[in-house]
């Protein structure tokens, strides 16, 4: 994906469903939270830098783990910034900036680097990784999630059957560039990251709730990701069968008011 989309329509459409897709990812900000607070004694007054912070909910969460830290929260997206800087209002530690973190020196020196799902996306991983290095203190840490194969994660594995085409490079910047442990340890390698470790962590996908969670989770899906993206390029008929068939997955998926799938992530930590 074009990172213009990112600063345009994409983001602006992930910046109205950010209470949606924050919910699938309540299991990452706690392991990214927990994981941030190990850098830390008590009181501690870290800078932080959250990469890819769409509506800020893992800044907040990082701010609330760590009340004496200041958290800088930089995304492509200007809709997303101005959606977390609202959330920020009471939470005066947290601020928000609009810019291409591979890119971005706004400042140096941070203690701690942090990402939800927010890495996969360069297209110059090395470069990026090296130029993130590059604004940490030396022995500065970096957390940091991505997903797993996009077979352990049933959601994604599910909609793309349902999508006809060529697999996609899996290389390639997006959701599952970094689902191989052996190729992000070389990037985090090649770009001067060091003691990389990565921990796996299993969790249930939330694609929808409430009374009627089989439509929500349809619509869900229908307005952000593969779905989405596959619906706008088909013809009448040709969407009609897709969003049958998208019905029929979320059905498949739902139990009591959730509809939830299997998904499993990588929390990566390294050392400046």
């Amino acid at each position: 994906m074009d990172k213009s989309e990112w600063e345009g329509r994409v983001g602006d459409v992930w910046a109205e469903e950010w209470r949606r897709t924050d919910r699938s990812f309540v299991p990452i900000d706690r392991a990214l939270a927990a994981a941030a607070a190990k850098c830390f004694a008590a009181g501690t007054s870290a800078r932080i830098l959250d990469i890819g912070c769409g509506a800020g909910t893992t800044s907040l969460s990082l701010a609330r783990q760590l009340p004496d830290a200041s958290v800088t929260g930089v995304d492509l997206s200007p809709a997303l910034i101005g959606v977390a800087r609202t959330r920020a209002a009471e939470a005066p530690r947290c601020r928000f900036v609009q810019g291409d973190a591979s890119r971005w020196a706004g400042e140096t020196g941070f203690d701690l680097l942090v990402s939800r799902h927010g890495v996969m996306f360069f297209d110059n991983p090395v470069a990026a990784f090296a130029h993130l290095r590059s604004l940490a203190r030396p022995g500065g840490r970096f957390v940091f999630s991505c997903f797993r194969a996009a077979e352990q994660n049933r959601w994604a594995s599910g909609l793309s059957h349902l999508i006809p085409g060529a697999a996609p490079d899996p290389h390639a910047p997006g959701p599952f560039a970094f689902a191989d442990e052996k190729r992000v340890r070389d990037i985090l390698s090649r770009s001067g990251w060091r003691d990389a470790e990565p921990r796996p962590l299993d969790f249930d996908y939330v694609a929808g709730e409430g009374d009627d969670a089989a439509a929500d989770a349809a619509d869900y899906f229908g307005r952000i990701g593969p779905v989405a993206r596959a619906a706008r390029e088909l013809d009448d008929a040709g969407r009609a069968r897709l969003l049958d068939a998208l019905d029929a997955l979320v059905a498949a998926h739902l139990k009591a008011n959730r509809v939830t799938f299997p998904a499993a992530a990588w929390i990566w930590s390294a050392t400046a």
